[in-house]
C-alpha cells in the first residue's frame, strides 16, 4: 500500500519569501539549508500558512506534542504553543494576537513537562513571518537553581532575608484574603561573639549550623526558619490561632538554644533572646512586623537576655525617645552642653583635700540636667563614649591646673576608650595642652576594662604609669576577680564601692569587708578611698577600719569647677 501523498510544499517565492539570485525554488529549495541552523525555524506566508519547517523546529515541536503541517494554517499551531496555566495561557494569546495585528515581534515561552521552548516571531517587510524556536530547558534549569541558591543561606541552608521576605509577603496575603494570622520571632544569639573570637570562625560556623538544625526541629512544616545575619535568625510561624502557641514556640526556642553544644570537641554554651510580633495585632506589612519584633528583641536583651518578649505599643514610644536622646547627645558635644562637676576626696590622717573626681553632667536646653545614668549607658552602646571621654580628660586637665598643687584630678575611663587605641595619645595631648603635671592626673578604671583583652590592657596601663599618671581601681570588690587584677598590675589606689559603705549600718559583715580591703591595700602599698560617705558615723567606722581617704556627701557633693574655690577654702591646706 502506498502512503498518502504529502501536500505539495508551495514555492518560497510564492509564499512571499525572497529567493537568492541564481537559485531556483523548485529544484533547490532553502529548507535543507535551514536544517543546519541550531535554532528551529518556521516560515509562514502572507496568508498565515506554514510553508517551511526546519528539522530542529519539527523536533522541538514534537517534544511539545505539537505537529507542524506544511501547507496548514499557522494560527492553530501558534495557539497550541501556550503554557499550561490559565493566566499564562491568556497572557500569551493576548501578546500573540497583538503582535499579529500590529505586525510586531513577539517573544514567549512554552513549557511541557521537562521541556521549555522559547518562541520568537519576526514579521517580514514583504509579508509573512519567520518563527524561531530554541530549547532553553538547560538554561532555565540553571537559572532556577541559581535563583533558588540566591534565596538560601550558604552556611546553614536556611532561607535568607530575600526568601523570608517572599514567604512573609505570602503569609500577609493569606491574612488579607482569609484572616489566617502569623507571627514573627526574631532570634539573636547571646554570647556567640566570644566563641568566634576565642575559638575562630570555623567553630563559630559549625555552631551556627547546629543552631539552625535545632531551630528546624522545633517548628512545623508550614513554618519558615531563616538566617538573616551573622547570629540572627527568624521564625515565621504560619496559621496561628492565638498567642499561646507562639509563646510556647518562643519558650522552646530559648530552652533549646540554651542547651549545651559539643562542636568539634569543644563544649559550648550560648543563649537566645527572642522578640515576637504578631500579625495583624502588631502590623499587617512586613517592615512594621520586623521593626516591632526587633523592638521586642531589644527589650528581651535589656531584661537580661536568655528570654523572650512580645511587642507592646509602648516599646515603640520608648525607642523613639531613645533615638531622640541619641540625636541630642550627638549634638551636645558640638553645642558644649556637657560640663564637669567635681567631688573632693579627703585624706583622713590630715583632714586635707588631696584631689577631686571629675563627674560629667549634661545640661540640655530643654531636658534640663540629664542624669549620667540616663545617657552614659547609651553613649557606651553607640560608641559615643570615646569622644565624650576624650573631652572629659582634656577639660579635667584644664580645670585641675588651676587648683593648688599637689591636688590631683581623677577621671573615669571606660572599656571602650581602652579599645580605641587613642587613650595614651589623648592623655599625652591633654597634659601637654593644659600644662598639668602627669603626677596630678589619676585614671580610674573598673574591672570591666580588665575583663577585655587583658594583655593589651595591661600594656596600656603600664604606658600610663611610665608617663607618671596614677592608676586606681574603681568599685573594688563588686567583681569576681579583683584580687587577681591587683596581682597583675600595681594600682596606686583602691576605691571601695559605696555599697559596702552603705552596708556599715545595715549588715554586720560590712565592717569586716572594709577592714579586709583596707588591710589589703596597706599591705600592697596602695591608698584606699571609701566612696559614698554620708554620715559622721560612717566616717568614724571607716577611720577605725584603716581606710586612708574618703569621698562622699559628708565631705562635699559634686560641684561645678567655679564653685570649688569655696569648697577648698573650708578645709586646711596641705
Amino acid at each position: 500500500m502506498r502512503p498518502d501523498p504529502q501536500p505539495a510544499r508551495p514555492p518560497l517565492r510564492d509564499a512571499g519569501f525572497p529567493i537568492p539570485p541564481g537559485r531556483d525554488a523548485a529544484r533547490e529549495p532553502l529548507v535543507p539549508y535551514l536544517d543546519a541552523v541550531r535554532q528551529g525555524l518556521l516560515m509562514i506566508d502572507r496568508a498565515g500558512t506554514v510553508v517551511a519547517a526546519s528539522a530542529p523546529a519539527r523536533r522541538l515541536l514534537e517534544s511539545l506534542t505539537v505537529a507542524p503541517l506544511i501547507g496548514a494554517a499557522a494560527l492553530p499551531l501558534l495557539r497550541a504553543l501556550r503554557d499550561g496555566s490559565a493566566p499564562a495561557r491568556r497572557a500569551t494569546l493576548r501578546a500573540l494576537r497583538g503582535a499579529l495585528a500590529r505586525r510586531q515581534p513577539a517573544l514567549f515561552e512554552v513549557r511541557r513537562r521537562d521541556h521549555t521552548v522559547q518562541v520568537e516571531l519576526h514579521p517580514l517587510a514583504e509579508g509573512g513571518w519567520v518563527v524561531t524556536l530554541e530549547d532553553v530547558s538547560t538554561r532555565k534549569a540553571t537559572e532556577a537553581r541559581a535563583d533558588a541558591m540566591a534565596r538560601l543561606d550558604p552556611l546553614t541552608g536556611l532561607p535568607n532575608r530575600l526568601l523570608l521576605r517572599e514567604r512573609l509577603a505570602e503569609a500577609l496575603e493569606r491574612l488579607a484574603r482569609s484572616g489566617e494570622c502569623c507571627a514573627l520571632l526574631l532570634i539573636d544569639l547571646d554570647r556567640f561573639k566570644p566563641v568566634n573570637d576565642t575559638l575562630g570562625h570555623p567553630i563559630g560556623d559549625a555552631l551556627l549550623a547546629t543552631v539552625a538544625d535545632r531551630l528546624r526541629s522545633t517548628v512545623q512544616a508550614t513554618d519558615t526558619v531563616a538566617r538573616i545575619g551573622g547570629d540572627e535568625f527568624v521564625i515565621l510561624q504560619a496559621g496561628i490561632r492565638d498567642a499561646a502557641g507562639t509563646q510556647a514556640l518562643a519558650r522552646r526556642v530559648v530552652d533549646l538554644i540554651g542547651r549545651t553544644y559539643m562542636v568539634e570537641g569543644h563544649l559550648l554554651t550560648i543563649g537566645a533572646s527572642v522578640g515576637v510580633a504578631l500579625a495583624p495585632a502588631d502590623g499587617t506589612d512586613a517592615d512594621r512586623l520586623l521593626k516591632n519584633a526587633d523592638l521586642a528583641l531589644y527589650r528581651a536583651k535589656l531584661d537580661g537576655r536568655g528570654t523572650y518578649r512580645f511587642f507592646e505599643p509602648e516599646m515603640d514610644a520608648r525607642m523613639q525617645a531613645r533615638r531622640k536622646l541619641e540625636l541630642d547627645m550627638r549634638q551636645a558635644l558640638a553645642r558644649r552642653e556637657f560640663q564637669l562637676h567635681y567631688q573632693p576626696q579627703m585624706q583622713l590622717a590630715s583632714g586635707t583635700l588631696i584631689g577631686c573626681e571629675a563627674l560629667i553632667r549634661w545640661r540640655h536646653p530643654d531636658r534640663g540636667l540629664v542624669s549620667p545614668l540616663d545617657f552614659i549607658p547609651l553613649a557606651e552602646e553607640i560608641g559615643l563614649i570615646v569622644p565624650i571621654g576624650e573631652w572629659v580628660v582634656r577639660q579635667a586637665c584644664r580645670d585641675a591646673v588651676t587648683w593648688p598643687d599637689p591636688m590631683s584630678v581623677a577621671v573615669n575611663v571606660s572599656p571602650a576608650q581602652f579599645k580605641s587605641d587613642r587613650l595614651v595619645e589623648t592623655i599625652i595631648s591633654a597634659l601637654a595642652g593644659s600644662g598639668l603635671p602627669a603626677r596630678r592626673l589619676e585614671v580610674e578604671i573598673t574591672e570591666g576594662v580588665l575583663l577585655q583583652e587583658n594583655d593589651r590592657t595591661l600594656q596600656t596601663l603600664h604606658r600610663l604609669r611610665e608617663l607618671g599618671v596614677r592608676v586606681s581601681m574603681d568599685d573594688f570588690g563588686t567583681g569576681y576577680s579583683s584580687l587577681s587584677y591587683l596581682r597583675s598590675f600595681p594600682f596606686d589606689k583602691i576605691k571601695i564601692d559605696r555599697s559596702f559603705v552603705k552596708d556599715l549600718t545595715s549588715k554586720p559583715d560590712g565592717e569586716a569587708i572594709i577592714r579586709a580591703i583596707a588591710g589589703l591595700g596597706k599591705s600592697l602599698g596602695m591608698t584606699t578611698v571609701a566612696e559614698g560617705v554620708e554620715t559622721s558615723e560612717q566616717m568614724q567606722r571607716i577611720r577605725l577600719e584603716g581606710c586612708t581617704d574618703v569621698q562622699g556627701y559628708l565631705i562635699s557633693k559634686p560641684v561645678p569647677a567655679e564653685d570649688l574655690r569655696q569648697v577648698f577654702a573650708a578645709f586646711p591646706q596641705a
